[in-house]
């Protein structure tokens, strides 16, 4: 349904006094923060005409009202006046030149969560599934490192612990005869190609290469580290998603799990620009008392990932959308000319 002028003006004023202070907002102070020369039994009728329509509440404890996730999803839509933020003065704060990707990916995580003050979040690019090269180093008496280097050049290892004892010349050997035919394929196809070929290698280097597949395989299909997390703990303070034990549970269980979270924001890569998930409203998230604002983010033009902000459905959404939206470019920026 749509809403006439003066019902507008009562519904962003209501949600960003809500925002601000946390208590229902009633009739009186709505026509003193309005700006709105209507008489109180007016206001009164409109938000009664509000609250039939879903966008508000009244507690049981007051006769104020609050907004409900679908009051929040027009105020957020139509009403809001997102605030200008300084991209440079964002930009030196984030420290994104010169590193190592996943390093900024990190140092982006930490500042939305600093200048959001609740929970930043990035889900990494996911890890492409074939190897630059590898290198075998032996640790002790059948004991062997596997190191794994994808063509963005991030570094994996994994322990082998084999039946034989290789010398440092047949490890050589063994990682040159896989680098040379097969850098540059996924273990997956190097499986395939080696299930024909290890008849013409001796049993012991063709064990090595096969346990250094399967090793790889593993490695690549791990995607334990593809979401960083900073500043869970700032919501610990936020009393709207810390209030009771079940909301404390949902709200670890997220970060514990992050499947849901996972799934939410590789829904939200698929979009363009920001986008707001409000609880109670978007299945993806796990609360009613908590949003998530997100953005992707590209490297050279395209979408490889998303990061965001995660908090109380009661947040400054004219500051944390800025925020998300500056701190997914400026990541671009940094991985694009990394």
């Amino acid at each position: 349904m749509q809403l006439d002028t003066r019902a507008q003006t009562l519904l962003k004023a209501l949600v960003e006094r809500y925002i601000a202070d946390g208590q229902p907002v009633g009739s009186r102070a709505l026509s003193k923060i309005s700006g709105l020369d209507l008489s109180p039994a007016t206001i009164r009728n409109i938000m009664a005409d509000l609250e039939e329509m879903g966008y508000v509440a009244s507690p049981h404890t007051s006769a104020g009202r609050v907004p409900t996730p679908r009051g929040y999803r027009i105020f957020v839509d139509t009403l809001l006046t997102v605030q200008h933020i300084d991209e440079h003065s964002v930009q030196s704060r984030m420290g994104l030149a010169s590193q190592q990707p996943q390093k900024i990916i990190s140092n982006a995580a930490q500042m939305l969560s600093s200048l959001s003050q609740f929970a930043g979040v990035v889900l990494s690019p996911r890890r492409e599934s074939v190897f630059q090269q590898i290198e075998f180093l032996r640790l002790s008496e059948k004991r062997i490192l596997l190191v794994i280097v994808d063509p963005r050049g991030d570094v994996q290892n994994r322990l082998l612990l084999t039946e034989s004892d290789y010398t440092p010349s047949q490890l050589i050997q063994s990682a040159n005869y896989i680098n040379q035919n097969y850098g540059g394929l996924s273990f997956d196809d190097v499986r395939i190609r080696l299930t024909g070929e290890l008849r013409q290698l001796r049993d012991d280097m063709g064990r090595l290469m096969q346990a250094a597949v399967e090793a790889g395989s593993e490695a690549m299909a791990d995607h334990s580290d593809d979401m960083v997390i900073s500043g869970e703990r700032n919501l610990l303070s936020v009393s709207d998603l810390s209030s009771n034990m079940t909301s404390l549970r949902q709200m670890f269980d997220m970060f514990e799990q992050k499947t849901g979270l996972m799934q939410l924001l590789d829904v939200s890569s698929k979009a363009t620009g920001v986008q707001i998930f409000i609880g109670g409203e978007s299945n993806l998230v796990p609360m009613d008392e908590m949003s998530v604002v997100t953005a992707p983010y590209e490297v050279n033009g395209r979408i490889v990932g998303t990061l965001g902000v995660i908090g109380p459905t009661r947040m400054a959404y004219e500051r944390v959308i800025p925020i998300v939206d500056i701190t997914a470019k400026l990541l671009s920026n940094a991985l694009s000319h990394n």
